[in-house]
């Protein structure tokens, strides 16, 4: 064969098949046989290595396998100015292995787009929680985000019988929980939910960015940013800026 179509055919080769078809070429001498090999060789290093560390994910979800729907539960959205808290919970299936899903912090915009729909495809259950800048006002960030964690697990199709969650006790639940430290890089579930928290987050900002263009919410998300605060000072704040939260940058008397 042609070296492009040996190209050709490890580029469309499933990561699994490729021991096989590397063995295959082995003894062809041609270097740039060779270097294609050692090249499709290091991506299947990685592969494993990702199918190892989704492995070590799994080590809530199989420590507790006795339980039928597992959730995992997360928030975005505690630190910022502007916006709501949004939280998630997703029940995968018990076999799930969604390669490079990761606490959403650890991923780029686009990685965690691509995962957001394979999540939603994979998933059994998935659900959004949200409380508005006027209820974190009300009852402060950590009993609103608790509050719409109970609302995200409530309103899933499938019921859980057991919930993991990001280091926190999330009051009135049926069902057993689990608190994680570092849960979002310690649960495939937990991280599973902090990438959909967050790319419906990031989208309902970009949606506000719309209709405060000075702020850049686009960008910032929210976040107390050099920009967002100048624009915070000379323009006041929107309907939807943590009154709470922005004392320290104006006077509203």
């Amino acid at each position: 064969m042609k070296i492009e179509e040996i190209r050709e055919e490890l580029k469309n080769a499933a990561p699994e098949r490729l021991p096989e078809q590397l063995a295959y070429y082995a003894e062809d001498d041609r270097p740039g046989v060779k270097k294609l090999l050692e090249q499709y060789q290091r991506k299947y290093d990685r592969y494993q290595k990702e199918l190892e560390r989704i492995e070590n994910m799994r080590f809530f979800e199989k420590k507790y396998g006795e339980y039928g729907a597992i959730c995992g539960i997360d928030e975005v959205g505690r630190g910022p100015l502007a916006g709501p808290v949004v939280t998630c919970g997703v029940i995968l299936p018990k076999d799930c292995r969604i390669l490079y899903v990761n606490d959403s912090k650890k991923l780029s915009e686009k990685k965690r787009e691509e995962l957001y729909d394979i999540i939603y495809r994979e998933a059994l259950a998935v659900s959004i929680g949200i409380e508005s800048p006027e209820t974190i006002d009300e009852i402060n960030i950590l009993q609103a985000t608790l509050k719409a964690m109970k609302s995200a697990i409530d309103n899933l199709k499938v019921q859980p019988d057991l919930v993991l969650a990001d280091a926190v006790h999330i009051p009135d639940l049926s069902c057993k929980q689990v608190a994680i430290i570092k849960g979002d890089a310690q649960s495939i579930s937990i991280a599973a939910a902090s990438i959909i928290a967050k790319v419906t987050r990031d989208r309902m900002m970009l949606e506000y960015d719309k209709l405060y263009p000075e702020y850049g919410f686009s960008s910032n998300k929210g976040y107390g940013t050099e920009q967002h605060i100048r624009a915070l000072k000379k323009y006041g704040p929107t309907p939807i800026h943590r009154r709470s939260f922005i004392q320290h940058f104006i006077d509203e008397r």
